[in-house]
């Protein structure tokens, strides 16, 4: 039996099989089946306008009316040498008014769509999908009717676990068993099982309003 291995990716040429390193890689675009130009980064310079190099504000927004399937990565947006003062003027204006910005900048060979949102100590910059990148749902969602009663006991379930979210108040408790899984392996040892730390709090919304309208309905 051989020793195992890392599996590496090389990069070969479709053309003759050979494997390419990075210095001989170019940029390039297929204008027509099996024909291509060549694109320099100069190029690609040539193609930003001023606006391009800048975050470039469309308007502004209620962050409500943005959809989160087309939130895509958030950055930190920090003010240029000597913009510090319209950065903040920004930061507070949005902030007390409860908007965000809409904005576009090229980040590498792409333009892309930002929303700007303020904070307490400055303004992220979360990059959103065009709406032709965002796919449609595989189906129709079913919206089968619910009845007063069984909303009002939603909402009493939703209520009753209601707290601040503080993010670090939540761990990644996968990794760390499969960190101990390892540690385990490393050390010869014979694989457990660990333990479940704490009480899970999922709930079964469906059996929780089920077993309380049976009592609701078996009181009247």
């Amino acid at each position: 039996m051989t020793e195992p291995s890392r599996v590496k990716y090389k990069k070969v040429c479709a053309h003759c099989g050979k494997e390419v390193g990075a210095e001989d890689i170019v940029k390039g675009f297929e204008y027509e089946k099996g024909k291509y130009v060549t694109m320099t980064d100069d190029d690609f310079e040539k193609a930003k306008t001023e606006k391009d190099k800048t975050i470039h504000i469309l308007h502004f927004a209620e962050i409500g009316s943005i959809r989160p399937i087309y939130f895509d990565k958030t950055y930190h947006a920090v003010p240029e040498q000597g913009g510090d003062k319209a950065y903040e003027l920004l930061r507070r204006a949005m902030k007390e008014e409860g908007k965000v910005a809409i904005a576009k900048t090229v980040i590498g060979t792409k333009q892309k769509l930002l929303a700007l949102i303020p904070t307490d100590d400055g303004i992220l910059a979360e990059t959103l999908f065009f709406a032709d990148e965002v796919k449609e749902a595989p189906k129709e969602i079913p919206q089968p009717g619910v009845s007063e009663s069984e909303l009002s006991m939603a909402k009493t379930l939703v209520g009753a676990m209601v707290r601040e979210f503080h993010p670090q108040d939540y761990k990644d408790e996968y990794q760390a068993r499969l960190w101990e899984i390892i540690q385990q392996k490393i050390q010869g040892k014979e694989i457990t099982v660990p333990q479940e730390s704490g009480e899970t709090t999922v709930i079964d919304i469906m059996e929780a309003l089920k077993q309380s309208l049976a009592k609701v309905n078996h009181a009247s």
